[in-house]
């Protein structure tokens, strides 16, 4: 396996100064680790959904996962809603622990949530759409073994589309050598037409995995999609609060084509967004985390991405998008 070695975030970008932007003291119920958020700007207001692990002694493997919610004026500063939202009980799972690591998008008048799911028989991907945060539709729960799944905030010559990244244990020499793939369904229900749309070898800050992240900008140019990149160092040794964590996720860019999303028009080759930071890099339960789950195209070109930093806090950072696209397309 080629080490890597240090990578650096793009100089297009720059973080909000005063992150994290969500912590675990701003929720007002039992949150320990709040990270990997959706966002959605929607009539003046954005709103996040956001995985929260938390300590829990009734819980056989100590600890317990909800989702929350949260509104904003500004995109930074956010008030949490004084319950989670989405139990995993809704799911009609028997062997389910938790859904976990949402993806918020507005597809046709409603508020549509993907995100995983954690079975006695695997990892799952599920789909589920609301009106009101309430009430719930549950349109698709996928076999074993897929996450990561995003979808696109509109149909696509009459066809729901997504990304997501299945587990191939078999096939693929490498571990963990899981790839981008994308899927179509004429209903939100059957999902299939499959296509690999990036491998690993193809990310040349990448020796290990990678996965979509948040929900792709429509532009002109095409949909702007975010994804994470992870890579490998046994060197690492123990970073965090585990024994050991040898793995650095970083946020990648590329650019798909606007009426065939299964053809990438340019992806930057250099990290979009790299670990550099103290809360990135220092601080958390698993230091040398990026992961970028949300993002919002404002009216003056600024983007701004939500990540889970270190997978403890929800941090933000902004690029103009038309840097963004040069990045893409290398001009």
């Amino acid at each position: 396996m080629t080490v890597i070695g240090d990578l650096t975030s793009s100089a297009v970008i720059t973080r909000y100064p005063a992150n994290p932007v969500l912590t675990a003291a701003d929720v007002p119920y039992p949150a320990t680790l709040v990270f990997n958020a959706g966002v959605v700007k929607h009539q003046d207001r954005y709103v996040m959904v956001f995985r929260n692990d938390f300590r829990d002694e009734n819980s056989p493997i100590g600890y317990s996962t909800t989702i929350g919610i949260a509104y904003s004026q500004d995109g930074i500063n956010w008030a949490v809603e004084p319950a989670p939202i989405f139990p995993v009980d809704l799911l009609g799972l028997s062997d389910a622990s938790r859904a976990y690591d949402p993806r918020l998008i507005r597809l046709e008048d409603r508020w549509a949530l993907s995100f995983a799911i954690d079975t006695k028989h695997g990892v799952r991907a599920g789909i589920a759409l609301t009106d009101d945060f309430q009430r719930w539709e549950i349109k698709h729960i996928s076999l074993p073994d897929n996450r990561n799944v995003v979808l696109f905030p509109r149909q696509i010559n009459g066809r729901y589309m997504r990304l997501e990244r299945p587990f191939p244990v078999y096939g693929r020499p490498e571990a963990e050598a899981f790839d981008v793939w994308i899927s179509e369904s004429p209903d939100l229900v059957y999902w299939g037409e499959s296509k690999l749309l990036l491998g690993v070898e193809d990310v040349p800050f990448s020796n290990r995995k990678i996965g979509p992240g948040a929900p792709p900008i429509e532009i002109d140019e095409g949909w702007l999609v975010f994804f994470h990149a992870v890579d490998w160092d046994d060197n690492r040794g123990k970073n965090g609060w585990e024994s050991t964590w040898k793995k650095r996720y970083t946020a990648g860019v590329m650019l798909l084509d606007k009426d065939d999303p299964t053809r990438i028009l340019g992806m930057y080759d250099k990290p979009l967004i790299a670990p550099e930071l103290p809360y990135e890099t220092s601080e958390g339960f698993r230091t040398h985390v990026i992961f970028p789950t949300g993002a919002v195209l404002e009216d003056d070109g600024t983007v701004k991405i939500y990540y889970g930093a270190a997978d403890t806090v929800i941090a933000l950072a902004t690029a103009n998008v038309h840097d963004l696209v040069e990045l893409c397309l290398g001009s």
